[in-house]
């Protein structure tokens, strides 16, 4: 395969992988609170909101080879981004959380010893590494 034609085709792999992040992540949520019984808190919630819709963003972005998605997905994984990232320092610092009935700095569950907020984290945090390297590649 010649030098151009392999250049063509990083961006579009590049989003789908952002999209395989993006799916793993939604799969693996509503299999713990599906699957396992596990009560999000509001932060998850929030999270959710932020990560679901990235799925439909990114495979779309990906099928169509458009990198200029990245000013669609920013807008979504940068405030998920923060939001995991607010709520992995509220576990590690156990300052209570008054949202909702199911308190945020409760540890449910854990995967590879990172509690559900870490992983979302991670997931927001490559999504958005995925997009913006995506977006600066030549097609």
């Amino acid at each position: 395969m010649s030098e151009a034609r392999r250049v063509s085709h990083r961006p579009r792999l590049l989003l789908t992988a952002a999209t395989v992040v993006a799916t793993v992540a939604t799969a693996g949520s509503l299999y713990l609170s599906l699957g396992l019984g596990l009560t999000p808190c509001r932060l998850c919630w929030y999270q959710r909101i932020l990560m679901y819709p990235m799925v439909v963003v990114l495979g779309v972005a990906a099928v169509e080879n458009r990198p200029g998605v990245v000013r669609t997905a920013l807008p979504l994984s940068v405030p998920g981004g923060a939001i995991a990232a607010y709520h992995s320092w509220l576990q590690v610092s156990q300052t209570t959380c008054g949202l909702g009935a199911v308190s945020c700095t409760q540890i449910q569950y854990r995967v590879l010893g990172l509690t559900v907020p870490n992983l979302s984290l991670v997931a927001f945090l490559l999504a958005t590494g995925l997009v913006v390297v995506a977006s600066t590649v030549r097609s």
